[in-house]
């Protein structure tokens, strides 16, 4: 079955360019919208198994993308949400993922000229996993944070492990990437389940679990962007 996207930005070129890049790469677009009612409405009429958002639209452009992404999870929590950012954004990233990430996504802009990582998001994040820019990621790994918490027991090596986990990355992208054997990623992931104290779960849920832990607790004490 063929992925079917809702596009919600206020530049109608940049609309209409990511509708015809991915109506070119067998993607069918159920609609466009300049604003996050236009795009709720959107998504109530025809539906959607993902819906691209940027995050500043009007009329304030702070947050709306944020605001409506929060929505559509709670109303359709079956519809995926892929986030688009000019810039990185920490706090408002840390806002999106404060319930879960599970079938969310947050890229930047620049990220869609990767037009086979873009579409492999989208497919990710339909599909109820998640797509966190690696930018993103290595931000808030870098941030300082105070006091002691279950992130601080992982090795380095899995700490990389998971930060590709956050983007999103099957085990088989994640060793290829660290030039590891599939066992020896399936063996680190253990590793940060139980340094994580995650209770047997199915391994998809925990993975986006394990990802929103580490998330938080290096994104605590940090300062602002």
């Amino acid at each position: 079955m063929r992925l079917r996207v809702a596009i919600a930005d206020d530049s109608a070129l940049l609309r209409r360019g990511l509708s015809a890049l991915l109506q070119s790469e067998g993607l069918d677009v159920v609609g466009e919208a300049a604003d996050g009612a236009e795009l709720l409405e959107l998504i109530e009429k025809h539906g959607a198994d993902v819906a691209v958002v940027d995050i500043r639209m009007p009329p304030t452009y702070t947050i709306e993308g944020i605001q409506a992404a929060e929505t559509i999870k709670s109303r359709h929590p079956g519809t995926g949400v892929l986030l688009l950012s000019q810039y990185v954004e920490t706090e408002n990233a840390m806002s999106l993922l404060k319930n879960g990430a599970k079938g969310l996504g947050y890229l930047l802009k620049e990220r869609v000229s990767d037009v086979d990582e873009f579409i492999d998001a989208l497919h990710r994040v339909s599909a109820g996993g998640t797509a966190i820019d690696p930018e993103l990621v290595t931000r808030l790994v870098a941030r300082p944070h105070r006091g002691h918490d279950r992130g601080d027991d992982l090795t380095s090596r899995e700490r990389n492990v998971l930060e590709l986990m956050a983007e999103g990355r099957t085990n088989q992208a994640i060793g290829k990437s660290l030039f590891l054997g599939e066992r020896t990623v399936e063996a680190h992931i253990r590793s940060i389940f139980l340094k994580l104290e995650l209770r047997p779960e199915p391994e998809d849920h925990r993975r986006v679990l394990a990802v929103l832990t580490y998330l938080r607790g290096v994104g605590q004490g940090r300062v602002s962007d």
